[in-house]
């Protein structure tokens, strides 16, 4: 169960954010995670409080107030291949969307199924 939380500067309107919340999921299930399995979160900051360098490390050009962080957390397991699919699957669908690639920043979390408790207290991976 991938959880996605995007943080972005505000304010961002809700085409905004969801361009880039529709990629990343159709990206998770073009990688194997099941369609149904939708949990994301915005995180919308004022300019205090989300800094970002505009260049760090190789940026072409520099981000600018529409950079998003996308946080992925996830069940470890997934290989370097799949993530650096997943990347381009996602990049690829960000540029369609509208929204520039180089704009965005993904960062892979990965937990054991053991931390997961979907419903009810319930630990089904145990």
């Amino acid at each position: 169960m991938p959880l996605v939380t995007l943080t972005v500067r505000a304010p961002k309107d809700d085409a905004f954010k969801s361009s880039i919340l529709d990629a990343v999921h159709a990206a998770l299930v073009a990688s194997g995670v099941p369609a149904t399995d939708r949990f994301q979160r915005v995180l919308e900051l004022s300019a205090e409080d989300f800094r970002y360098d505009p260049s760090y490390p190789d940026v072409a050009g520099a981000r600018d107030e529409d950079f998003a962080l996308i946080e992925i957390l996830w069940s470890v397991g997934r290989s370097v291949k799949v993530k650096k699919a997943l990347l381009a699957d996602l990049m690829q669908r960000l540029t369609a969307a509208g929204r520039n690639p180089e704009n965005v920043m993904v960062c892979f979390k990965e937990t054991t199924w053991e931390n997961w408790a979907f419903a009810g207290g319930r630990l089904i991976h145990t």
